[in-house]
């Protein structure tokens, strides 16, 4: 309907880029050369649309080698598209459209309920999650400000914001496990105190450029970039964003990547030389983002974990102690 082609990119990646996540490695052994799983799609379908693909998409698997829980899985399903010439608001209008008109079509109407298991000593839960659009919209600093009845120290890179993020975590007794860069602190308070206000559909905006080493910078508010993250039932259901489409730029971000991975961050982004000459030749201003596949799936059948839409999801073997990786949820 909107003129998007589905393509393949491939899954075994020379460099895992594309989101900041852990990566499965394994090795080719013809070309004695370690690889990885990829944990997106995002450069090659960016370099289709430097290639003169304007409007492209991928529905795949992904693989991240991170915690299982209700709602993560090792291996897992996303469609991912990129479109040029558009940015992230025309992207928030699109996913509204799309999710609002998928609920309406399949369920009758745009609320969706959800029962929840009952837990010791507490009767079982149901909740009702309303798809009317325009969905509900948190600008992410701004919000945590009005949140936590702080102001948050500028610029984002400094020290001095670092050390009062870190004040914040102690004081409210929010864990973040080392290395306590910005980024990481930051997303810790934004899950513990703005995601959990997302039962309903809402955007969670304009993320700060050092948690967004791929989005374009935002266009009147410096520091912050034009991106988003939908979520509901308090989960992450879509990561989307006007793409950062200068060169030069580009190769800073991923050196300030480097850096936290330098750190001891194991899911900050790798030097990716290759996407930087590809846009070089020249990416039009592109939107892109993705969304999960199967998280979605969970909403819409009614179940509250990720195995239960899988038909073989990763579990952990008989007889493994539930504390062998204490990662491991």
């Amino acid at each position: 309907m909107h003129g998007f082609l589905e393509v393949e990119t491939p899954m075994m990646n020379a460099i895992p880029g594309g989101a900041t996540a852990r990566p499965f490695i394994t090795k080719h052994n013809d070309l004695n050369l370690d690889m990885y799983m990829r944990i997106a799609p995002e450069l090659y379908l960016k370099m289709l649309v430097v290639g003169g693909l304007d409007r492209v998409y991928e529905i795949g698997r992904l693989f991240r080698n991170e915690g299982m829980d209700l709602t993560h899985n090792p291996e897992f399903t996303t469609c991912e598209f990129y479109w040029a010439y558009a940015d992230y608001e025309d992207l928030i209008k699109f996913t509204e459209e799309l999710l609002s008109q998928m609920v309406l079509n399949i369920c009758g109407g745009y609320k969706v309920k959800l029962h929840l298991e009952a837990k010791l000593g507490e009767p079982a839960k149901e909740l009702e999650i309303d798809f009317t659009p325009p969905f509900r919209r948190i600008p992410m600093i701004s919000g945590l400000e009005e949140k936590l009845g702080v102001k948050i120290p500028l610029p984002l890179e400094s020290d001095e914001t670092n050390a009062f993020l870190k004040g914040l975590c102690a004081e409210h007794g929010v864990e973040c496990k080392p290395p306590l860069t910005t980024y990481r602190l930051l997303d810790k308070l934004v899950g513990e105190f703005l995601e959990s206000q997302c039962l309903h559909p809402t955007f969670i905006t304009d993320h700060p450029k050092i948690m967004s080493p791929l989005a374009k910078d935002h266009r009147s508010k410096p520091g912050l970039t034009e991106r988003f993250e939908l979520f509901a039932n308090y989960h992450e259901m879509c990561n989307a964003y006007t793409e950062l489409n200068d060169p030069v730029e580009q190769r800073a971000r991923f050196a300030a990547q480097a850096k936290d991975k330098a750190a001891g961050d194991d899911e900050a982004m790798f030097v990716d030389d290759g996407f930087i000459t590809a846009l070089e030749y020249g990416l039009p201003p592109t939107a892109g983002g993705g969304m999960g596949i199967d998280r979605l799936c969970m909403l819409l059948t009614d179940n509250e974990s990720i195995k239960e839409v899988l038909l073989f999801p990763a579990m952990r073997p008989v007889g493994m102690a539930a504390d062998f990786n204490p990662d491991c949820q």
